[in-house]
């Protein structure tokens, strides 16, 4: 069996299913002849993590463990909070800042570059050339954010010439935040410059949508291959629960921004309790994982605080319940025009709950195109009111009658085991 290093900034993930990639690749590569090796932080800065899905990883499997040193403290003093607007689940967004928080991010952004992780990189390869000698492995894959992994790959190749994969779960310097990061002209151009080394000298390059395959593809001559995020068939071998009649339910799972707030679907919904005591008896808003605080309070002026449950984080196994318990799950873009080339990874998941999708966001993205050759949904644009209120209307109206319908389309092509064979192929 040949042996692959897989080396990791997440692990064991939260419950998100793009950071739980590699975990979900490991559970499934001794299948196609792979043996992984995890290389990972011992004491990350996370803001959770799931144990449970650890359960998914073979018995047996050998987890490389390394201490690292990471600024947050000082950062954290900076922002005067984790609570404060504009700095929850991304503080780096396009919304008003305080003065602290502004040089927090530019002291963030130019001071550790490509990422707060960076201090781990030296260390990191020198341990693991030292461990390399002693246990030789036929690949390499490094998976970002955060980036720095990436460098650690890189300084790996080039010292030993070991095949190295490149697996980039977001852009880099595409990506949606990368213009709010107050990077100075030489800063940005660093960032670049790493970007293309990678690129450039990595064997093989992964995106995790097409857009972005596309972009990098055009940038480099080493080949980019596209495997998107999934869901696992064993998550959801249970039955699915029974949807209530009295309770009329939608649910979003994951990490919910700010700069993504479906402000014109919260306005349908309060117009529609208003109008319908009913519906509002019935309506549930569900959410479950990292939620700013500005999204509690536009449901708050709504008047909706009384139809939500903030459950926070829960192990993976209640998400995927939860996402199959619910008449409309959620699917909030940013606001930003970088995010259309994005693929959330709870996407994939929403597929597999069977459950239909309202999506907020892009028209024209690749989220929207998911949806669409699925058949799990639709997206609208964030100021689209009429289509989200007929949405809304049409699923109340079944909800009524019992013919809550789950989407029936193909999407065999997004099992981990389907997309881990694909990797097997490129290892």
């Amino acid at each position: 069996m040949k042996k692959v290093l897989i080396i990791t900034y997440y692990w064991p993930p939260t419950g998100g299913s793009g950071v739980q990639r590699w975990v979900k690749f490991t559970k499934y590569l001794r299948r196609f002849g792979w043996e992984p090796v995890i290389y990972t932080p011992e004491n990350p800065e996370q803001l959770a993590t799931d144990e449970s899905l650890l359960t998914d990883i073979p018995e047996g499997v050998t987890v490389l463990k390394r201490p690292i040193r990471e600024p947050y403290n000082m950062y954290r003093r900076f922002f005067g909070g984790s609570s404060a607007k504009g700095a929850g689940v991304n503080p780096l967004n396009r919304q008003k800042k305080s003065f602290k928080q502004r040089l927090a991010v530019l002291l963030r952004g130019n001071l550790f570059v490509p990422d707060p992780r960076v201090g781990w990189v030296k260390p990191s390869v020198r341990f693991l050339k030292n461990w390399l000698r002693d246990n030789p492995v036929d690949a390499v894959v490094t998976t970002g954010p955060p980036q720095s992994m990436h460098l650690i790959g890189l300084r790996l190749h080039r010292s030993t010439g070991v095949k190295w994969i490149a697996d980039f779960r977001d852009p880099w310097t595409e990506m949606h935040y990368f213009k709010h990061m107050g990077l100075l002209p030489w800063t940005a151009a660093r960032h670049r410059s790493m970007e293309q080394k990678v690129l450039d000298e990595a064997d093989t390059v992964i995106a995790v949508s097409a857009p972005v395959r596309d972009d990098f593809q055009s940038r480099t001559k080493t080949p980019v291959v596209l495997i998107t995020n999934g869901f696992d068939t064993d998550d959801f071998a249970k039955d699915a629960p029974v949807l209530p009649p009295d309770r009329f339910t939608l649910v979003h799972t994951g990490l919910f921004a700010s700069d993504g707030n479906p402000l014109a679907l919260w306005d349908v919904l309060a117009r529609k309790c208003a109008a319908d005591s009913n519906f509002r008896a019935q309506l549930r808003i569900r959410l479950a994982g990292k939620t700013d605080a500005e999204i509690i309070e536009a449901l708050s002026v709504r008047g909706l605080s009384g139809n939500v449950e903030n459950l926070e984080y829960l192990p993976h196994w209640q998400t995927v319940q939860l996402q199959r318990s619910a008449n409309i799950l959620l699917l909030p873009l940013r606001q930003e025009p970088e995010y259309a080339k994005a693929l959330p990874g709870k996407i994939f998941e929403y597929l597999a709950a069977r459950r239909p999708v309202l999506g907020i966001g892009q028209e024209g993205g690749a989220a929207a195109a998911v949806l669409s050759d699925t058949g799990a949904g639709v997206m609208y644009d964030w100021d689209r009111v009429e289509p989200v209120r007929n949405y809304i209307e049409s699923a109340w109206e079944r909800h009524l009658v019992g013919a809550d319908n789950a989407p029936e389309g193909n999407i065999d092509q997004y099992s981990r085991i389907a997309l881990t064979e694909k990797l097997s192929g490129i290892l």
